[in-house]
């Protein structure tokens, strides 16, 4: 069996940290590919040393001194380096850093070292070998991982290796550049090499236990999901359950390769395992209804009004092209016969939603618009609501009996999500009663 694990920021933020890593590893020797974030916070008010990194690049680029920042960062690493007893010389790299800092660097190459400096540490403490991940994540010159490239590197790599530690977030160019990913990118990292080893499982190892129904800050000690497939992850990551980057499922789903999320601090929580297809598993242990209750703040609702418009052709069509124009993207389209409503994030209108109104006054010449802000959305997602008749007529009466006004609601025909948009006053209270009904109601008659 060969599993590649991932370690998060907070994973690795210091020596302490480290120590849990190498009894993860040691405790199970199928985890032979290792992949490290940079280390995260310390503590509350603590920085994370990527952001310690970009400010750092800030300073260079308005020519402000950056002396204090990295030597922050440099602290950091000295005392894992001390706590740890390792033998690297990390002086040497520092010094590598700071010349190219002082001639000029990419912004890149400069964020990307926290990653470098933590797998360095991780591969000595570990006695695995280190493989940087600018010699083995091959980027083509349009942005894309060369999957194949990038496979037969790694397998070269591994040949002879009892583990390899490998660098997340970046790689190079065909021409050794260093390129990044998006932040939260060695989720991706991970992913990529679980694909190229045809890994059995993807282990991404962060400071929670996998996912929970809800947000734990809303609705307190929340029940963990125990399993979930790639489409419900989708869903609820898209609303604002941001445990793993939504880019690490692609490259995993392809080979049907299970993730599965634990919890560094709490090793023996077996977390949750992200699949393609849960049936069997649920034959054995039905799931809830509703797998997953999240959502977002601060959306715009754009409602149009225009009798007749059922029989006339191209006229939403014509409505949309207005929101390209602007570069906004569309969240959801609920259409009655003669309304349609537009949802937007309200960041995304916040300079143009009056230039929009108009545009759509002019052009399409509405009998009423209606423009409404400090909407939120819910969304409700789960796998076995198709097996539940009513879902949908419970999930109103519910909010009817707590006094939650619905602004809209929404649902996909296979009736994975339904989506709802409440007042954002309203969002805490919504979710609380939709858990209150679907889960701890359910929980309460199962026993």
């Amino acid at each position: 069996m060969i599993k590649v694990t991932k370690f998060g920021g907070s994973s690795v933020a210091n020596a302490k940290q480290f120590r849990k890593v190498k009894k993860i590893i040691t405790d199970d020797p199928s985890r032979k590919v290792v992949v490290v974030s940079a280390c995260g916070k310390e503590s509350g008010d603590d920085h994370k040393i990527t952001d310690l990194l970009y400010l750092c690049e800030a300073h260079i680029r308005y020519g402000v001194s950056w002396e204090e920042i990295f030597t922050m960062i440099e602290n950091r690493y000295r005392s894992i380096h001390k706590d740890l007893n390792l033998k690297l010389d990390l002086e040497t790299e520092f010094e590598r850093i700071r010349s190219l800092m002082q001639r000029g660097v990419s912004t890149d190459y400069l964020v990307s070292r926290g990653e470098y400096l933590t797998a360095l540490c991780m591969a000595e403490y570990l006695g695995y070998e280190f493989v940087d991940a600018a010699d083995v994540i091959a980027y083509q010159y349009d942005g894309e991982i060369d999957m194949v490239r990038t496979g037969q590197i790694l397998q070269e790599r591994c040949r002879d290796a009892r583990g390899i530690v490998v660098p997340g977030f970046y790689g190079a160019l065909p021409n050794g550049v260093i390129k990044v990913m998006t932040r939260g990118g060695s989720d991706i990292t991970g992913a990529v090499l679980a694909n190229v080893m045809n890994a059995d499982i993807y282990e991404n190892w962060t400071d929670v236990s996998g996912f929970f129904v809800t947000d734990p800050h809303i609705v307190k000690n929340p029940v963990q999901i125990p399993r979930i497939n790639y489409s419900e992850l989708r869903e609820m990551s898209y609303m604002g359950a941001n445990i793993l980057h939504d880019d690490a499922v692609f490259p995993v789903k392809e080979k049907n390769i299970p993730i599965n999320v634990r919890n560094t601090n709490d090793p023996e929580n077996p977390g949750t395992m992200i699949l393609c297809d849960c049936s069997e598993m649920d034959q054995k242990d039905p799931p809830h209804p509703v797998t997953g209750i999240t959502g977002r703040k601060d959306f715009t609702v754009i409602t149009v009004v225009k009798s007749h418009t059922s029989g006339e052709v191209g006229y939403l069509r014509k409505l949309l092209a207005i929101f390209e124009e602007f570069h906004v993207s569309i969240e959801s389209v609920p259409v009655t016969v003669d309304t349609f409503s537009i949802i937007v994030s309200t960041e995304s209108v916040d300079r143009c939603v009056y230039e929009i109104a108009a545009r759509i006054r002019t052009q399409l010449k509405p009998d009423d618009l209606k423009v409404e802000d400090h909407v939120a959305m819910v969304a409700i997602v789960g796998r076995g609501m198709k097996e539940v008749p009513g879902i949908s007529g419970q999930l109103l009466s519910e909010f009817g009996r707590n006094k939650v006004n619905l602004k809209v609601i929404s649902q996909t025909s296979d009736e994975l999500c339904i989506v709802v948009g409440v007042m954002n006053r309203d969002f805490e209270k919504a979710i609380r009663c939709i858990y209150e009904k679907f889960i701890t109601e359910e929980r309460k008659n199962k026993s």
